[in-house]
C-alpha cells in the first residue's frame, strides 16, 4: 500500500512539473514574440509534432516560432510525403463555425433550382472582386440557396447602399440588380431599419478580414472569389 501512495505522489508530481515546465515555455515565447506583432495578441500556443516548433494563433491566423521564442516563422508547413498543407488544415479547423448559429433571418436568401445545398456568402456591395463572384460562380451555379450577408468594411457608403438594398420591396432582386447590372436600388427610408451593424460585429467576431467569404454547412470557409469548378468541388465535400 505504501509503495503504491508513493507512486502516485510521484506521478503527480511529475505530471504538476511537466505543466509548470510548459507554462514557462509558453510565458516565455508570449513575453518575446508578443511585442513584435503591432499590438495583436497571442490567443493560443501549442507544441507541435514537428520541427520542435509552437504554433501561435493571432488573429484567426497561425505563426510559428522555436521554444524560446527567438524566431519568428510566418508561412505554411507541409507534409512532405503527402503535400498536405498542415497549416491551412489547422486554419480551417479553429476558424470553423456553427452554420445554424449565423443569423439567417438577416441575410438575402436566394434558392437556385432545388436549394438542396446550402452557403452563406459575406460580401460588401463596393466589393470588385464579390462583383466577380456574382456575375461568373454565382450567377452559373445551381441547385444552392445563397444566404447574403452584407458585410460593409470598405467604406460608409457600403452601408448606404446595403441600406437601400436591405429596404427594397425585393432584396434579392435589389442586391443582383447592383451586383450584375450595376443599377443602384432607390432611396431608403430614414425609418428603415437594418442589420448592418448587427453584421458588421458578428464578421468581426468570426475574423472575416476580406470580402467575399462563402461559409459552408460543415462551418468551414473559403476566401476569395472561387471559380466555379472550386466551389462545386468544395461543395461536394461538405454533408448537408
Amino acid at each position: 500500500m505504501m509503495k503504491t501512495k508513493l507512486a502516485v505522489l510521484l506521478a503527480t508530481a511529475l505530471v504538476a512539473s511537466c505543466v509548470d515546465a510548459q507554462n514557462t515555455v509558453e510565458a516565455n515565447i508570449k513575453k518575446s514574440v508578443e511585442p513584435r506583432l503591432g499590438g495583436a495578441k497571442i490567443e493560443s500556443i501549442k507544441e507541435t509534432p514537428y520541427a520542435g516548433l509552437y504554433e501561435l494563433r493571432v488573429a484567426g491566423d497561425i505563426l510559428y516560432t522555436d521554444k524560446k521564442g527567438e524566431y519568428l516563422i510566418i508561412g505554411h508547413v507541409y507534409d512532405a510525403k503527402t503535400t498536405r498543407d498542415l497549416t491551412r488544415e489547422r486554419i480551417d479547423d479553429i476558424n470553423k463555425i456553427k452554420f445554424s448559429d449565423l443569423p439567417l433571418e438577416s441575410a438575402i436568401k436566394q434558392v437556385k433550382g432545388d436549394g438542396k445545398r446550402v452557403i452563406a456568402v459575406f460580401e460588401d456591395p463596393n466589393c470588385g472582386y464579390c462583383k466577380r463572384l456574382r456575375q461568373t460562380t454565382l450567377k452559373n451555379i445551381d441547385n444552392v440557396t445563397i444566404y447574403t450577408f452584407m458585410y460593409n468594411i470598405l467604406s460608409d457608403d457600403s452601408f448606404v447602399k446595403s441600406k437601400n438594398i436591405w429596404c427594397a420591396s425585393d432584396r434579392a432582386k435589389a442586391w443582383d440588380d447592383w451586383m450584375l447590372n450595376g443599377k443602384a436600388p432607390a432611396t431608403a427610408a430614414a425609418t428603415c431599419e437594418t442589420p448592418n451593424d448587427k453584421i458588421l460585429a458578428l464578421g468581426q467576431k468570426m475574423k472575416i478580414t476580406g470580402t467575399p467569404a462563402i461559409f459552408f454547412a460543415d462551418g468551414t470557409r473559403i476566401p476569395g472569389a472561387v471559380d466555379q469548378k472550386t466551389l462545386e468541388a468544395k461543395l461536394a465535400t461538405v454533408k448537408q
